[in-house]
């Protein structure tokens, strides 16, 4: 998006007057109206139409703005496309269920915390979704924490962190998809480049969270136990059933393009799903397109596998499209280059480059609150800022991730925030300081990059 031409030149304090009246606008909309981002967005797209009628750039140039703006996300609506169907097929499949039943197999009273970080971290990245795993496992572990009189405050930090940790790695999620679409990088280069400063995290927190966890805990572990019943009830639960991640994991290895591995991996799923239950190809069709229902009377359990289909990734496009045509519209206007010009000076390292995109990413997550503009904006201003210091766009993706995708549910008035509070209880400050991983994400990604260790460079 970068590439888009400015048709009009703006003073900085005059940018900077634009982008104050955007996170006004998005921050009293989304945190005090507690609006869906779209009509913030769309509004916002408005002001920015009047702004530019009246700067007299022509209204086919702003037109072709927003058509750049929104067509650089393309490629990231096919691949959401490719997810939801991926879903429904691993749920009907058995993958998922299976993945998250043993799981919970790992459960004992013995390092509880390190246990919860572990068991959400799988569920994250079985399902893609941190805040589905929160409201189904993080609430089920909210409960044993209460039983066994656990700090309610610590078992609350690590199933965010474990499910922040799935949520960003895994193939399946809108903000890992967003992230690697946005600056263009494979999907499964993404993932694997995020490790360089993820998996240290993890390790990180697994052994802070063990080390705090008590000793001598004792309960009845009924809440795991009906979890564990109602997925043995789905009859989906097979060891083969784990076969699409063994093909995903080699197809990664062999660099196989993102949207094939998903095809192939969901055709597998669907082809499972005719050995456990076979279903009429009309209804494989529309779980495909609405999504998998779960209908095992457990309202934990059919909550965790009621998901999937392309119908569900509408919501997410739909932002996406809007957000990457407010961009278009804010670098055709000059917006964005009249502010980066002023502090572009101060981008003459990699370090420094990689500092600001996190500063940005974290800014725009304090102030307005939403977790994909900050991926969408951080990603679309920095992308030339980045190659003028040759990093590759990975990179930048891996910044994105490590500075927006963790830091959303730190943020009290945050869209994640808002939403973990009400279902585990806790609120945002309390369990802040033990959400390890999601704290780490930001200062690793800053010191990897001063370092200079674990960067791309771009291809001469």
């Amino acid at each position: 998006m970068f590439r888009i031409e400015a048709k009009s030149n703006p003073r900085f304090i005059e940018a900077f007057f634009i982008i104050l009246l955007i996170i006004i606008t998005m921050a009293y909309s989304i945190g005090y109206l507690k609006a869906a981002p779209h009509i913030p967005i769309f509004l916002v797209i408005a002001i920015l139409l009047a702004y530019g009628l009246w700067k007299k750039v022509s209204f086919r140039d702003l037109e072709g703005g927003m058509i750049a703006g929104a067509s650089a996300g393309l490629g990231a609506v096919f691949i959401f496309f490719f997810i939801g169907i991926l879903i429904s097929s691993w749920i009907m499949g058995g993958t998922i269920p299976t993945l998250i039943y043993y799981g919970f197999l790992t459960v004992s009273p013995n390092f509880f915390f390190a246990i919860v970080f572990l068991i959400c971290s799988i569920v994250g990245i079985s399902v893609g979704s941190s805040l589905t795993t929160v409201a189904t496992v993080g609430v089920a572990f909210m409960g044993i924490a209460g039983a066994m009189d656990i700090s309610l405050t610590i078992t609350a930090g690590a199933i965010v962190s474990g499910a922040f940790f799935g949520d960003k790695m895994s193939p399946l999620s809108d903000t890992t998809n967003l992230a690697s679409g946005t600056v263009g990088v494979d999907l499964f280069e993404h993932i694997k480049n995020m490790g360089w400063t993820t998996i240290p995290a993890f390790i990180i927190s697994f052994v802070l969270y063990a080390i705090l966890s008590p000793s001598g805990a004792s309960t009845s572990f009924e809440t795991v136990e009906l979890f564990k019943e109602g997925l043995l009830s789905t009859g989906l639960i097979h060891w083969y059933t784990l076969l699409p991640i063994v093909v995903l994991v080699i197809m990664t290895f062999y660099k196989a393009p993102a949207v094939i591995t998903l095809a192939v991996v969901s055709i597998i799923g669907v082809g499972l799903s005719y050995m456990l239950d076979p279903l009429p190809a009309a209804d494989v069709f529309i779980i495909l397109f609405d999504g998998y229902v779960s209908q095992t009377g457990n309202e934990e359990v059919d909550a965790l596998l009621t998901r999937g289909g392309m119908n569900s990734m509408l919501f997410t496009i739909a932002l996406v499209l809007l957000a990457l045509t407010m961009g278009g519209l804010l670098f055709t206007l000059g917006i964005i280059q009249s502010i980066l010009g002023k502090v572009e000076s101060l981008f003459k390292s990699a370090g420094s480059v990689i500092t600001g995109a996190a500063i940005t990413g974290i800014g725009v997550n304090t102030l307005i609150g939403e977790q994909y503009l900050s991926i969408l904006l951080t990603g679309e201003a920095f992308k030339a800022q980045f190659a003028k210091v040759g990093l590759a766009p990975k990179n930048l993706s891996r910044v994105m991730e490590d500075a927006g995708t963790v830091v959303n549910p730190l943020v009290p008035w945050s869209v994640c925030g808002i939403f973990i509070t009400s279902v585990l209880g806790i609120s945002t400050l309390d369990y802040l300081p033990f959400t390890f991983l999601c704290l780490l994400g930001p200062i690793l990604t800053i010191i990897f990059g001063w370092s200079g260790k674990t960067l791309t460079k771009l291809d001469q």
